[in-house]
């Protein structure tokens, strides 16, 4: 028994030795990489509160559960046969009464219920607690939603799984069983559960916390309850998290002592449980008490959760809410406290001297509560006392009958026959709120009436608009990119972002003041994707060694073809700067040498760059192709972490898995490791309480991060992502979230990430300025960097954010509508309108634009997005987002005259289809061997009127490399499908067309397209 006891010992011994190797590596390892970075500071304050939250949870949890386990243990009966002792003081444990108060059948009936609801409350935070545990801890983190409490909601959807999956059932079985036959195994079991689910969930909720104790005021104040904006987001989390562990561990605390209690004196075997002696009810009561005082607690959080409540038609506190449900919550608060204090009297004093007061209060509402003398055959299971059971069970009623049945018939007698006038106020402030938490109060709203008098000359006069119309969609580009550019199988172009770039003009357009204009272009990254070398390739030396980075970008312009209708690009191929390079391979536009540096454009941090590396090693890193030959190139960024000598190489082997890195005889003293390279995952680990965009976009430009001013990059790098950030909350009241997991965003910060050097950047715009960005910036002051500190040359390249733009589209389609009653009948819902894309119909996305907005005086990127009413198909309005600098930020809503009739993109995309000379064209080249894409209808606003533009895309059906065939121009009923867009244009705008437009009848109301 002593060498198998020591043997035990050993295994716990090398495994707590292991744990405690695993934690210790991870931080130091984690805490070089920010250093690396130059973030030091956060990393180690976020480490430090994550590790006082979790040894709170954890010591506090374990102190509590345990502590009572052990109190409970001196309180139970000993077995039979009881030894007559006298007692000796408050903490002595009792002999058990001679006469039982339950017979065998009640007590296994209060023993399967207690072990049952136990196994209920552990299921429900087990399950919470799954859904914070990451077994890898490499893995970015990502600031959780807040738990589910432990309420009737949750307990009776837990019991519906239960009929679902199996597994959920099985496991309250054997949970159940357990508490019955192996009850303080169990127990101990449970405690330890919930110690380490607890310090889970505190530590992971440090967001919250810190942000609890830096608050900045939202100058604005609830209508209901008068609290500032900052108490719903900064102080309600944190309260809603002390609930959560406080009601859940009172609750445990409460079942796992009673059925100790009710388990002494080997009960179950002799079929009879006397009732529980003086100390026990008095260390029951005192845990009632805890778990009513938490209670209490909840009923007053829930008066605040009212401002989320989905009660009725609309979202937040309704009539219901603010008349019944409120006042019923604090009534239950203060019912709820009066109980908690009650049973701490009964748990520290004797109930005998007020019991007559309280037999008076109590006689008014039922037959009074009289202690029973002990008959002959049965004793009270709370003799000295009130009863617990009873106690609670009134409370139950109470809290069943003002918390659910009372509010339930006035919504459903009183709100609903009378909805409207009763929700009016409650409904302007639910759309004035989330207006509000979506941004969308900000929009300058105006009348948009298309004359429909646009000429050619007009035309010629916004040639910078027609110059920028897309006619290349990234899908066909992103097909032609890899057929055309891709060079090799293990390079490819994961996406392609429209941007904009000051250029010179054709040198037939240049005047000596005027020589350069913007120019809306396609940038594509040649990614190198290791998962595509060939399998025989894929060797340890290859994956860490060679396969390093990829190269080079395309860049074409969005609206001009070059030979055979494929894409014209400005850079293409793959090679080095020519001006670096002569022999290189890259092709380089004249007009681009102007504006857009090349350099040497290697991509070690990308959206495919998943593996870990190590650099500056004796092997040569493969650069680029040229010809049938390779160029092979050393790293000598600034990125990465030095592991070429001391024990740098043994920590870093085993925080990432890879041992081979010990034995690896290739490295050098100045070898350096660059891992997490990915850079979503880079600047989600940096700051896991922001959201991030999900289409970062290249850059090229001489933005210098990482150099003095006086000091050029070398080796010459020119390639940047901006990642757009968003600061998002679930916590604004009144605000419909809609479809999103958030009900307030602001896109306060824009990151930057140097695709060759790592380096990470966080700006902020501060107009108008984010309280919850003011809060992490007082929590992170250096973290963040004002927008105005960010270079020039990339400054002039941020843009207004597609997924945000997504989201204010979505609210707008309802939360346009500030009118009540128009509001409550969805009189004028909207919606996206639909388009025909590759024969597939889809929503149409939003798109950017130069374009001159109407009363502007020049063009401006804009984002553009256009709706129709929810049961029409023609136009209503159109939206815009500006990106230039001058104007960053703001939305503006056109709408359409009500008595206008406007072509939606539907209605146009059917008059295409419907058109002879159109159609006739499609099938005849459907049926040789291609197909016909046809690609995003654009509506764009010109002047005061609407012209549509779609390309028309042929592809083989094998082998895909699309070509732009023909350009399809709408206007004022005039359809033509011509090669290029000019002659589209002039054959729908000239006088003496070389081929007469179609014309097609005046638009109905009828949906021509169908379901």
């Amino acid at each position: 028994m002593a060498i198998k006891s020591r043997f035990f010992q050993a295994i716990l011994i090398l495994f707590g030795l292991w744990l405690l190797t695993d934690l210790v590596t991870h931080i130091v390892a984690e805490g070089f990489w920010f250093q690396e970075l130059g973030y030091l500071s956060v990393y180690w304050l976020r480490i430090t509160t994550r590790a006082v939250l979790w040894f709170l949870g954890l010591s506090l949890t374990a102190g509590f559960l345990l502590g009572n386990l052990v109190i409970t243990n001196r309180y139970k009966y000993p077995p039979p046969p009881p030894e007559r002792t006298q007692r000796t003081s408050f903490f002595s444990p009792e002999p058990a009464p001679a006469l039982p108060a339950l017979d065998f059948s009640w007590l296994l009936g209060f023993v399967i219920s207690l072990s049952l609801l136990l196994a209920l409350v552990a299921l429900h935070y087990g399950t919470v607690f799954i859904d914070y545990w990451k077994p890898d801890f490499s893995e970015p983190l990502v600031a959780p939603l807040l738990p589910e409490r432990f309420d009737i909601a949750p307990l009776v959807e837990l019991i519906r799984q239960l009929f679902t999956q199996w597994w959920l059932s099985v496991i309250l079985v054997v949970i159940t069983l357990l508490l019955i036959f192996e009850l303080e195994f169990s127990l101990i079991a449970i405690a330890l559960f919930l110690c380490l689910g607890f310090g889970l969930v505190l530590s992971s909720h440090w967001t919250n916390v810190l942000q609890y104790f830096n608050p900045t005021s939202f100058n604005q104040t609830d209508d209901i309850f008068g609290q500032n904006i900052s108490f719903y987001i900064f102080t309600l989390p944190v309260a809603h998290l002390l609930e959560f562990w406080l009601v859940g561990l009172f609750l445990c605390g409460l079942i796992s002592c009673t059925l100790i209690y009710l388990h002494s004196g080997n009960s179950l075997s002799q079929g009879r449980f006397p009732g529980f002696s003086q100390p026990q009810q008095r260390h029951l009561h005192a845990l009632g008490g805890m778990l009513m005082l938490s209670i209490a607690f909840k009923h007053w959080l829930s008066r605040y959760e009212l401002l989320y409540s989905e009660r009725g038609v609309i979202f937040g506190a309704g009539y219901t809410d603010v008349n019944i449900q409120a006042p019923a919550d604090l009534m239950l608060c203060i019912v709820a406290l009066i109980i908690a204090i009650f049973l701490f009297w009964q748990a520290f004093f004797s109930v005998k001297a007020i019991e007559p007061l309280l037999e008076g209060i109590l006689k008014q509402f039922r037959k009074p509560i009289r202690r029973r003398k002990p008959t002959n055959s049965q004793a009270r299971l709370f003799a000295d006392s009130y009863s617990l059971r009873a106690i609670l069970g009134w409370y139950l009623t109470i809290a069943f009958i003002a918390g659910w049945i009372l509010p339930a018939t006035v919504q459903r007698f009183i709100v609903q026959p009378n909805e409207i006038e009763r929700e009016a106020p409650y409904l302007e402030r639910s759309i004035g709120y989330t207006r509000q938490a979506f941004n969308l109060d900000e929009i300058n709203s105006e009348i948009f009436d298309p004359e429909g008098e646009l000429t050619y000359a007009d035309i010629l006069e916004n040639d910078l608009t027609i110059k920028n119309i897309r006619l290349w969609d990234e899908r066909p580009l992103l097909q032609t990119n890899r057929q055309l550019q891709q060079i090799r199988l293990y390079y490819e172009f994961p996406d392609a972002n429209v941007d904009r770039y000051t250029l010179l003009k054709p040198p037939a357009e240049q005047t000596p003041t005027d020589r350069t204009e913007k120019q809306q272009v396609l940038i594509a990254a040649r990614e190198l994707n290791y998962n595509s070398v060939p399998t025989e390739a894929q060797t340890w030396v290859n994956k860490h060694l060679v396969y390093t980075h990829g190269y080079g970008f395309t860049l074409s312009p969005v609206n001009t073809v070059g030979e055979g209708g494929l894409p014209n690009y400005f850079v293409r191929d793959i090679g080095a700067d020519p001006k670096i390079e002569p022999e290189s391979t890259l092709e380089v536009d004249q007009r681009v040498e102007y504006s857009i540096p090349i350099g040497e454009p290697r991509i070690y941090y990308g959206e495919l760059t998943d593996t870990n590396i190590m650099t500056s090693t004796q092997v040569k890193e493969l650069d680029y192709p040229l010809g049938n030959e390779n160029v092979y190139n050393t790293y000598d960024g600034r990125g990465g972490i030095l592991i070429g000598r001391g024990w740098g190489r043994l920590l870093f082997a085993k925080h990432l898995k890879n041992w081979q890195m010990v034995f690896a005889r290739n490295f050098l003293p100045d070898t350096k490791l660059l891992f997490r390279r990915n850079i979503k995952e880079r600047v989600k680990m940096i700051a896991p309480f922001l959201r991030y965009d999900s289409d970062p976009y290249l850059v090229v430009a001489d933005a210098n991060l990482n150099w003095p001013e006086d000091q050029p990059s070398a080796p010459p790098n020119y390639l940047y992502w901006i990642i757009d950030a968003y600061t998002t909350s679930d916590r604004y009241p009144y605000s419909d979230p809609g479809e999103a997991e958030f009900n307030y965003i602001r896109n306060s910060v824009k990151v930057v990430v140097d695709a060759y050097n790592g380096t990470v950047r966080f700006y902020y715009l501060n107009d108008p300025e984010d309280p919850i960005l003011t809060t992490w910036r007082k929590i992170f002051p250096e973290l963040f960097k004002p927008i105005q500190e960010m270079p020039g040359t990339l400054y002039v390249h941020i843009r207004y954010p597609v997924d945000l733009f997504k989201i204010q589209s979505e609210q707008l389609l309802t939360y346009h509508m500030d009118d009540v009653r128009v509001f409550y009948n969805r009189e004028d819902q909207w919606r996206i309108p639909k388009e025909i894309y590759a024969n597939q119909p889809q929503s149409v996305e939003p798109y950017y634009l130069i374009m001159r907005l109407p009363k502007a005086t020049d063009e401006e990127f804009i984002l553009l997005q256009p709706f129709t009413p929810a049961s029409r198909i023609n136009l209503v309005a159109w939206m815009a987002a500006r990106s230039d600098i001058q104007n960053y930020g703001k939305l503006l809503l056109y709408r359409f005259p009500k008595q206008e009739f406007i072509f939606g993109p539907e209605q146009v995309e059917a008059l295409i289809n419907q058109t002879p000379e159109i159609s006739e064209q499609i099938s005849l080249w459907n049926r040789q061997g291609s197909r016909v894409v046809q690609g995003n209808l654009l509506v764009i606003p010109i002047e005061r009127s609407l012209l549509y533009v779609e390309p028309i895309y042929l592809e083989a059906t094998e082998n895909s490399l699309p070509t732009l065939a023909r350009v399809i121009v709408f206007y004022n009923n005039s359809i033509v499908m011509r090669p290029s867009l000019q002659e589209a244009l002039q054959d729908v705008f000239e006088a003496e067309p070389a081929v007469a437009p179609t014309t097609v009848p005046p638009p109905t109301n009828v949906d021509i397209l169908g379901d």
